[in-house]
């Protein structure tokens, strides 16, 4: 495919820059931007205010910025802002965001979306992200970067999902999942360190073994959460990740997976 395919429908207030190529029956509604050098295949639907940035591809039949699945919403002005060199593929959907949320879903950039993932109003949603098929993101979900989604996960509106983590495929999300952890199960329950991502990522032996520690503390079984945490926090308080750990749990309003 090169070009603008004759058969595609691009409207007069869509802007494409140099470079992109749309498949035939697509259609790109007013009020689009589109990146240079990004590829959208056949049978896709891109409207509303919709914002994508360069060399994405994106395959046939997505559907990206369609009207949240919100009874409340009436219309409003929202969008959908997509980063750079995302491959998102078959069947994959991203809704607008709402007037009572933030406004905007928000796909950062380098992601691997697979086959009929979708990512609902409000998500933010950040880079080298892997979602496997038919993972599902409800509203209001926030993800960390470098997070990795098995097949058929769904998380639960409002949940965040910290950096580097791992979640096993089929696992029902209710509560927030702790950084640079592997969960899993029915409930889902905290399994370890995600050894895999933490060296895919290039994290240093000091970090993980701080973290390891930090986790045992703060999981450590007839210990109050808090006290898990100001222990962990006194004993790496110069460790980055740790601190970033520390403060993603204290900021949980659904609670933490836990083993």
């Amino acid at each position: 495919m090169a070009g603008i395919d004759p058969r595609a429908v691009i409207d007069e207030g869509a802007e494409l820059d140099a470079g992109v190529e749309v498949g035939p029956f697509t259609y790109v509604g007013p009020g689009v931007k589109i990146g240079q050098g990004t590829v959208i295949g056949a049978h896709a639907v891109v409207e509303g205010r919709t914002d994508i940035g360069s060399g994405n591809w994106i395959g046939p039949f997505t559907y990206i910025g369609g009207p949240p699945q919100h009874v409340d919403y009436k219309g409003e002005d929202t969008a959908v802002v997509i980063g750079d060199n995302n491959r998102i593929r078959e069947y994959v959907t991203i809704h607008r965001g709402t007037a009572a949320g933030s406004g905007e879903t928000r796909l950062g950039s380098d992601n691997f979306i697979m086959v009929g993932c979708h990512l609902a109003h409000d998500c933010l949603v950040g880079d080298r992200i892997i979602m496997a098929n038919l993972a599902t993101l409800a509203g209001h979900v926030e993800v960390g970067d470098d997070a990795v989604f098995g097949g058929f996960v769904g998380v639960h509106q409002y949940c965040r999902v910290g950096r580097v983590v791992m979640i096993a495929a089929m696992t029902k999300v209710v509560q927030d999942v702790p950084p640079y952890t592997l969960v899993g199960g029915d409930p889902p329950k905290f399994v370890g360190l995600n050894r895999v991502g933490l060296n895919r990522v290039g994290m240093g032996e000091d970090s993980k073994k701080a973290l390891r520690k930090a986790y045992r503390m703060v999981f450590a079984k007839g210990v109050k959460l808090e006290q898990g945490l100001e222990k962990a926090e006194f004993e790496f308080s110069g460790v980055t990740e740790v601190a970033y750990l520390l403060d993603f749990i204290r900021g949980s309003s659904r609670g933490i997976i836990r083993g």
